[in-house]
């Protein structure tokens, strides 16, 4: 069992739906995990438009980059989410981690009236759904 670890700036939106969508998509080969860098809350848009595909997102907490490391978790990959602009704030993590970077608008960032945000979130969910399926695949054929 593969295990992944998915990070953004507050495990609030982009880490959460990588976790769902790897969980989903690579079931009984990953096991995926997220976290931030800082604490955050969970996005209800984004809770929202994970319920339009079916993934039930509702009773998820938000934890830290600090929570899992102090819990001594260990993974295989850990995949940076951050938009191109907090690249540089992911952290670093220690020992013989395969590390990917991943840029994702910032859903909490969105400007515009709720059914424009939601319209972008789908957008983005999408993007962070395929970018799973592709990495799924590619893992598959190494």
């Amino acid at each position: 069992m593969t295990r992944v670890l998915f990070v953004c700036i507050h495990n609030s939106a982009r880490s959460q739906m990588a976790e769902a969508f790897l969980n989903q998509l690579g079931a009984g080969e990953y096991v995926a995990e997220s976290a931030g860098i800082e604490s955050g809350k969970l996005n209800p848009l984004v809770v929202r438009s994970m319920a339009e595909v079916g993934i039930d997102m509702s009773g998820n907490k938000t934890k830290t980059v600090a929570d899992v490391l102090g819990e001594g978790r260990v993974y295989d990959t850990v995949i940076t989410v951050c938009d191109a602009a907090n690249a540089e704030r992911c952290p670093v993590f220690p020992g013989k981690v395969k590390r990917l970077a991943w840029f994702f608008d910032d859903p909490s960032a969105l400007q515009g009236t709720e059914e424009e945000k939601l319209v972008r979130i789908a957008e983005i969910r999408d993007e962070i759904r395929g970018k799973v399926g592709e990495f799924v695949e590619r893992e598959r054929s190494v």
